[in-house]
């Protein structure tokens, strides 16, 4: 009777100590803060600026992984623009984040439900708003003018922060880039009933940041703005 009871434990640890076990259980463990979200894709968005990519989370093993669930550490509501992908931005990989694209980085009901989505079901404890210089949406309701098709509707979403940006020194469409970040993180933070409760209760932190085409390097915006 030990000795069967002594196989049986040993075949009990194998199992429990297999690579795919100690896989599985580490993720289910694994916690994130809005803390360390925000200093790894910091810490990514170094490797960019710096062309020395580590590509995380690439591999075969990864994307079988992923097969059962996702588990993203950060939502980035970004613009669509196609010189500004987050995981490359961010040295991020298959899984890693949750992304909301959409030219000028404006927040619909469709966008804030995506978000809700991610912030709520996925748990995801850091959302980050992120413009770019030289936006094209940006420029576009800057410029002013009749739009074409439903250009219309995505431009009434920026022109709030054309309005407050007018009469500013420096360059009319980088002061609205920017205010425009600001502008989506309030109406995220405010956001009834889900993305605002989170915030209130410790959940969710909710960020602004602006891109550079130029350098590559992200500028992360104080979160009192």
């Amino acid at each position: 009777m030990r000795l069967i009871s002594a196989i049986l434990t040993t075949l009990i640890l194998l199992v429990l100590l297999s690579p795919a076990s100690l896989s599985g259980g580490q993720k289910a463990e694994e916690k994130f803060t809005a803390e360390s979200v925000l200093a790894e894709l910091k810490l990514g968005n170094g490797h960019h600026v710096a062309h020395r990519y580590q590509h995380p989370h690439e591999t075969l093993d990864r994307q079988r992984q992923l097969v059962s669930g996702q588990h993203p550490h950060a939502e980035i509501l970004s613009c669509a623009d196609s010189r500004v992908p987050p995981e490359i931005i961010f040295d991020q990989g298959l899984g890693d984040l949750f992304t909301v694209r959409v030219a000028g980085n404006v927040a619909s009901d469709t966008e804030i439900a995506s978000l809700e989505y991610g912030a709520e079901h996925l748990h995801i404890p850091l959302i980050v708003v992120m413009g770019h210089e030289s936006c094209g949406a940006v420029t576009a309701a800057v410029q002013g003018g009749p739009p074409e098709g439903h250009l219309a509707a995505l431009l009434d979403l920026i022109k709030p922060a054309v309005e407050k940006t007018h009469g500013m020194s420096g360059d009319p469409v980088t002061n609205a880039v920017r205010m425009n970040v600001e502008l989506v993180v309030k109406q995220l933070r405010s956001s009834k009933p889900i993305l605002s409760e989170l915030v209130a209760h410790g959940k969710l932190r909710i960020v602004g940041a602006v891109y550079s085409l130029n350098t590559g390097s992200v500028t992360w915006l104080p979160e009192g703005s």
